[in-house]
């Protein structure tokens, strides 16, 4: 089972209502959770771990995750509520507006990690759940736990906007968490702000020094490339009319580790 740990919420989309107003819709999304969705679709054995709400909205989350045959037995369930997120889009790239305070997501703590067994061979974390505790601590204390014990694989998703006045504090825990982890996934944007200006394959090896077999770099509509300390492979995208952005880098992540 590859589990995926990290944050689910409802993503207020943006619609148009019958009447032609200007509207947003709940979807189930978040980055991991996206990634677990992503992995039960290609059929890979897959699992999910997060604090989810047992509210109207997060049982929409929990009944996504079944439909898409991801296990939810890790899951901590509580009455708090789900964190939402409501999307504007804008030339098909996402800009997002959080609401997290207190939520089922948020609140997760050390207590509530899961007892893996022998089945769970990976453990993929990532998202802005990695931001805020007590939710970010415990993440990565489960991290640090399993690191000795399975494949790890982190993707930080990094979002400026929602780490402000954390930032020093986001970057340690990041740099913790690529140090123990097997396998970074980065976008171009992501790895300029960790690592700063300069060339990406150099960049992707600074941060293999650290510890990490192998560094995925998406690229945007240019592709992708996989840089190890002996390799660098590039792997252009196809050409494609885009709808929107949301969940291409977690369903990325996905096929990743499914084809791993």
């Amino acid at each position: 089972m590859i589990l995926s740990c990290g944050e689910a919420l409802i993503d207020m989309l943006p619609r148009t209502s019958t009447d032609g107003e200007a509207a947003f819709a709940p979807y189930a999304g978040g980055a991991v959770f996206n990634t677990a969705i992503a992995l039960g679709r290609l059929g890979a054995p897959a699992g999910f771990f997060s604090g989810i709400s047992t509210d109207m909205l997060g049982e929409i989350l929990a009944d996504t995750l079944t439909a898409s045959k991801v296990d939810i037995s890790h899951c901590a369930r509580s009455a708090r509520p789900t964190t939402v997120a409501f999307v504007k889009l804008v030339n098909g790239q996402a800009t997002y507006a959080f609401y997290d305070e207190g939520t089922a997501g948020r609140m997760l703590a050390v207590a509530d990690l899961p007892v893996l067994g022998p089945e769970v061979q990976a453990l993929f974390v990532g998202g802005i759940s990695l931001v805020n505790d007590p939710a970010a601590s415990t993440y990565e204390a489960l991290q640090a736990r399993e690191a000795n014990a399975r494949v790890t694989m982190i993707d930080p998703n990094i979002r400026p906007g929602f780490i402000a006045g954390k930032e020093t504090e986001y970057r340690a825990r990041i740099e913790r968490m690529i140090v123990r982890a097997d396998i970074v996934k980065l976008s171009d944007e992501d790895l300029h702000w960790l690592e700063g200006a300069g060339d990406l394959v150099a960049l992707a090896r600074g941060i293999l020094a650290k510890g990490p077999k192998i560094v995925f770099i998406t690229e945007g509509a240019a592709g992708a490339r996989a840089v190890t300390t002996t390799q660098d492979r590039f792997v252009a995208a196809q050409k494609v009319t885009v709808v929107d952005t949301v969940g291409a880098g977690d369903t990325f992540n996905a096929g990743v580790l499914a084809a791993l």
